[in-house]
């Protein structure tokens, strides 16, 4: 499709500077990371490399999170629109016109998506595996709840607030423009297929987050994800999506640590089961229906 703002780079150059960008991004995040480690904690870079995360250095680790976020995610993504239109902000969504029924039913698509998506992971941990591999993937977990731990530090309403901004907005807004205003629409508009974008882009979305349990369960939202994109040619909804599911992921676990449970508790001690995959058709139902509120506007190809 004709687009008069190109700067005659293809879409196809576009997907794969964009992770060239991305992995230089985060490259040169954890150079700066480095530093900003020892000068806040007084601590040596092999404290950072450990397992044996601090709740004392939740600022530090907050901190290092964000300058990952914007320089590995955010900013190379918009060097890369940059490099291939007049117009990058616009070619990747961030454009005027998030209407409020589109708001409502975002958050209800995301609610439903929540419940299928637990269903997911329920039979994600059914099936088998090598006890090799299981004792390297549970080690993977604990690692990462600990870390998890030590980044939110909720021990106060001050504590969510930070986490929310640091863990569920920042992410929100910086991995949407990475994976769905980035990876997915520049591979949409190379190769002309929408879906298979979405499943290409929905599965390195699953595999980047190094969860083998959590693997189906982010892989059903990407698609979500990106379906919502797709259908509306903006990033609102699905910052909007993902900063919800963050959230309430936050909000479980300050709830629970108040009950004086630990993350690793917490999130071990999460029910799930099969039934949740009864709402998977529910949740395309409804996507069905964004798909028609939204495409009297849907801009994603310039004009």
């Amino acid at each position: 499709m004709y687009d008069k703002h190109s700067k005659d780079i293809s879409y196809t150059a576009g997907f794969f500077m964009l992770i060239a960008f991305a992995i230089a991004g985060l490259n040169f995040a954890s150079i700066i990371s480095d530093s900003l480690w020892v000068e806040m904690t007084g601590k040596k870079i092999e404290a950072l490399r450990s397992t044996n995360f601090d709740p004392a250095d939740s600022w530090a680790f907050k901190l290092i999170q964000g300058i990952s976020q914007l320089l590995g995610y955010f900013i190379p993504t918009v060097i890369t629109a940059a490099l291939l239109t007049r117009k990058p902000m616009r070619v990747l969504g961030f454009v005027k016109g998030f209407k409020l029924n589109q708001a409502g039913l975002t958050i209800l698509i995301m609610i439903i998506a929540l419940l299928a998506a637990a269903g997911l992971s329920y039979v994600n941990r059914l099936i088998p595996i090598p006890d090799v591999w299981q004792t390297f993937f549970d080690k993977l977990e604990r690692n990462y709840s600990k870390l998890v731990e030590a980044i939110i530090s909720l021990n106060s309403p001050f504590d969510l607030i930070t986490s929310l901004f640091f863990m569920a907005l920042l992410p929100a807004v910086c991995e949407e423009t990475l994976f769905r205003g980035g990876l997915q629409n520049f591979l949409a508009r190379s190769t002309k297929n929408p879906a298979l974008a979405i499943i290409i882009v929905s599965l390195i979305f699953s595999a980047v987050h190094l969860s083998y349990y959590g693997f189906l369960h982010r892989f059903f939202l990407g698609i979500v994800l990106g379906c919502l994109y797709q259908f509306s040619g903006k990033m609102w909804p699905n910052i909007l999506a993902h900063f919800l599911n963050n959230a309430i992921a936050l909000g479980a676990l300050y709830w629970q640590h108040q009950q004086g449970k630990t993350v690793n508790q917490a999130t071990s001690e999460t029910e799930a089961s099969w039934w949740g995959l009864l709402a998977i058709p529910v949740v395309f139902v409804l996507l069905k229906y964004f798909k028609k509120v939204s495409a009297p506007e849907k801009p994603v190809a310039l004009d």
